[in-house]
């Protein structure tokens, strides 16, 4: 039995890749980028029967961390993640809330920020911490070895890649993070991008036309 199932949730005009993670043995969650409507992640936590105990980040952009205060303090669980050197993303929130007609949104500076070799844990279930930056400077990527999937963020995506064209953005750093992180992991590893569907590091390896 895997030790626990995950519901991908996407959120905001966006359409961005909000997972909610599940320990079957406790029955405790983690909600990976809860970037906006916590309302619809709360529900789901319900109807799940599920006890929120963590929230994890990938990076700092607003569609992946906008509701994260909100839960936060709505649920009194630690927020953990990203790396430091996407803390001016998160001091920027409301500025950036502004500019893209989001719903209101403070800057906040997490429990624990996360660096390359930490570990993440919820229930009995723990996740290993890769910091894969190009997209954004402090951008992580979460693995589960035994269950072979990893929650990439803005990383990689099914035909596509993250944009590098913001603030702090490096596309040969975004290339190394691939090439040099996330395919070792292995061809049969699947992955949750931060925006449509999941695909396997093995396909991309093949058929991603940015990555050949």
């Amino acid at each position: 039995m895997p030790e626990f199932l995950h519901r991908i949730i996407p959120v905001t005009p966006f359409q961005q890749n909000c997972s909610l993670l599940v320990c079957n043995a406790t029955k405790k969650a983690a909600l990976v980028d809860p970037g906006g409507e916590p309302d619809k992640l709360l529900m789901l936590l319900k109807s799940l029967g599920a006890d929120l105990e963590k929230i994890f980040l990938t990076h700092g952009h607003l569609d992946h961390v906008g509701a994260a205060k909100t839960l936060s303090e709505q649920m009194d669980v630690p927020i953990e993640g990203p790396h430091i050197a996407d803390k001016f993303w998160l001091d920027g929130l409301p500025e950036y809330a502004e500019m893209m007609q989001f719903p209101k949104t403070d800057a906040f500076v997490p429990t624990r920020w996360l660096e390359e070799g930490d570990t993440l844990s919820f229930g009995d279930v723990t996740l290993e911490v890769l910091h894969c930056p190009g997209h954004t400077p402090g951008h992580l990527v979460f693995y589960h070895q035994v269950q072979q999937i990893a929650f990439v963020g803005d990383v990689i995506f099914q035909g596509s890649i993250g944009r590098t064209d913001f603030p702090q953005g490096n596309h040969g750093e975004l290339i190394s993070s691939i090439k040099n992180k996330l395919f070792p992991l292995g061809d049969e590893v699947a992955f949750v991008p931060g925006h449509g569907p999941m695909s396997t590091l093995g396909n991309e390896k093949r058929y991603n036309p940015f990555l050949q």
